[in-house]
């Protein structure tokens, strides 16, 4: 199979972003039918990775999906994500802040969520909605937004210092495939459900929204929690690479089953 280079995708530290850098109908030079067959054979070799993370329980894994609406946040969760044990997978998503969660820290909330060690937690839109959103309505200023910025990187250091591996998604799609998947939302009975007024009024800040995204992922892209760019015009290839980041990390740990803790001839012999 052919070894897709995830180089060309990192956002790399210190680096200023321009969407346009990537192409959002990259195919990585496969066949749908053969990054699909790519697809299957990464998620079958999860199994066994997942089992042996889980059971050595020495680090834990936050996988973080952002994207503007309909780019496929969902769509990766069911592709990929959920070929792996829901026991030791945590699926959440930031909406607007409760009272009581607002009466807190907004990163308060996010903690309380994140990945306890051998558990895998997803954040379909995450911490960085509360500096997306403000920005974008232009509720948030630029110093409070760079404050939140470096709060943000402070907290993904200390989560990584405790052994908390953190992959960052940001799925990008063109103006005119968001227009043509709101279609299909209309269109189809099985995802009208989806939709809402609200996300017309959203695509009319298109640019703005653009304008936000480069400069978090600007902000916030560190050696130590990069942003990985994810093409997603094409479903499939959207869903394998964020299958090779998921499946090369894991196999980087180099994982063996856990030793047993307890004497093995002696539960033998009762």
């Amino acid at each position: 199979m052919t070894k897709i280079d995830l180089e060309p995708f990192r956002v790399k530290s210190g680096t200023k972003v321009s969407l346009s850098d990537w192409d959002c109908e990259e195919d990585g030079g496969l066949e749908k039918s053969a990054g699909e067959a790519q697809l299957a054979s990464n998620l079958a070799a999860l199994d066994e990775l997942q089992m042996k993370f889980w059971a050595n329980r020495s680090r834990a894994l936050l996988i973080v999906l952002q994207g503007i609406d309909s780019a496929g946040k969902d769509g990766v969760i069911r592709r990929v994500i959920t070929a792996l044990n829901p026991q030791g997978v945590i699926v959440h998503s930031f909406k607007k802040p409760s009272d009581a969660e607002s009466a807190h820290d907004y990163l308060w909330r996010v903690h309380s969520r994140c990945p306890a060690k051998g558990d895998i937690a997803v954040f379909n839109r995450s911490h960085y909605e509360d500096i997306i959103v403000g920005r974008v309505h232009g509720t948030m200023d630029a110093e409070t937004a760079a404050s939140r910025c470096q709060h943000v990187r402070e907290f993904e250091r200390m989560l990584t210092d405790e052994g908390t591996i953190i992959l960052k998604f940001f799925l990008s799609i063109t103006k005119e495939e968001q227009l043509k998947r709101l279609h299909d939302r209309l269109d189809d009975p099985t995802k009208q459900w989806k939709f809402s007024m609200n996300d017309m009024n959203e695509r009319q800040r298109w640019s703005r929204y653009q304008e936000v995204f480069e400069s978090m992922l600007s902000e916030t892209t560190t050696d130590f929690a990069p942003w990985m760019v994810v093409p997603a015009n094409r479903k499939w290839f959207r869903n394998l690479l964020v299958s090779e980041r998921l499946l090369r990390t894991l196999a980087d740990l180099k994982m063996d089953w856990p030793r047993p803790t307890e004497d093995l001839s002696q539960i033998r012999l009762r």
